[in-house]
């Protein structure tokens, strides 16, 4: 993946082409459409917003806005923020270790793994373990109705349990129909056949390898993230202004788990979508399959990653992050 540019978004930093290298002296001047772009993506959103971006040998950060409202700070590739959705990634890296390891198979059905998990509207024995990675397994979207533990959080099995009432978006196979439910499926998967939870699976099959020591999945009940980072803002337009509310600790992250719980930095992700390319993660017939899409438009859905072609040319490989709420920049 170093000879392309790759493509991860951020919740907190808006969109991140995420290579590596050093970023030169003067980004800014060197890059002024970017940078007028992000100044007229700031006048309709905020309050700050940072594309992280390079070539093959050096890379850079533009910013406009700031970090946290109320100062001056400019957004950094070192800031912490909620990744959201990129979590799906992370997750979809385990489950491709496991396929290499010869203990999961993904064209098996997901009745394999977990009996009796997929059930209600919703059949185990059909749904497959490459369905839920590519959002064509026909689940329900979110979750919507489950039942917290008494000091607030949510067991990974009870958030599954609780959507199998639902009803499917689509018949298993047949369309991308996205899934936060399905990679809760895929967690319970991990734990079932590692004997970890899934954040102890993430962190130690992934995220300690690679030394992301700004990464992390974290506990339940664990809200906050070290210094420095990013908050996350609910809030609204007031005439010609935003009235902006700090969210960052409000969600209970595990009511999101591994569709989307994760926090890291741009640099962090740099280095995770690199290992990938790579085959420092998995092997190439892993990545392979990985990379095998399903076509939306002149995209293509993979296995925890979508392929964008670039109005440049090429392709960029990388995971949109939708954001749970109270996460959002």
């Amino acid at each position: 993946m170093r000879s392309h540019t790759r493509l991860a978004a951020a919740c907190a930093a808006a969109l991140a082409l995420v290579v590596s290298g050093t970023a030169p002296a003067h980004a800014q001047d060197d890059h002024a459409a970017t940078q007028n772009l992000l100044n007229r993506y700031l006048a309709q959103a905020g309050p700050g917003v940072a594309v992280h971006a390079g070539n093959a040998t050096s890379a850079w950060t533009l910013t406009a806005g700031t970090a946290q409202f109320g100062t001056n700070r400019p957004i950094t590739a070192a800031d912490h923020f909620r990744i959201g959705s990129q979590t799906k990634t992370f997750t979809a890296a385990v489950v491709l270790q496991l396929f290499d390891e010869g203990r999961v198979e993904l064209d098996a059905p997901v009745e394999r793994y977990l009996p009796g998990v997929v059930t209600g509207n919703y059949d185990g024995r059909v749904i497959t373990v490459r369905q839920l990675l590519q959002h064509t397994s026909g689940l329900v979207r979110d979750v919507r109705d489950p039942r917290a533990n008494p000091d607030g959080t949510y067991a990974l099995a009870e958030l599954v349990a609780s959507a199998m009432d639902e009803p499917r978006q689509s018949a298993p196979g047949t369309a991308i129909a996205y899934s936060n439910v399905g990679y809760m499926v895929l967690g319970m998967l991990i734990e079932r056949v590692t004997g970890q939870s899934a954040g102890e699976a993430i962190t130690n099959r992934v995220i300690i390898p690679l030394g992301l020591e700004g990464t992390s999945f974290p506990a339940p009940r664990t809200r906050g993230m070290p210094d420095p980072y990013l908050p996350g803002y609910g809030g609204g337009r007031v005439g010609g202004f935003y009235l902006w509310i700090d969210t960052t600790t409000t969600a209970e992250l595990s009511r999101w788990s591994t569709s989307g719980n994760m926090a890291s930095t741009l640099d962090d992700l740099v280095e995770f979508y690199q290992a990938l390319g790579e085959g420092r993660l998995f092997s190439a017939e892993a990545l392979a399959e990985m990379r095998r899409v399903v076509p939306v438009g002149e995209a293509g859905a993979g296995l925890g990653v979508d392929r964008v072609p670039l109005p440049c040319g090429g392709v960029a490989w990388g995971r949109t992050a939708r954001c749970p709420p109270g996460t959002r920049r």
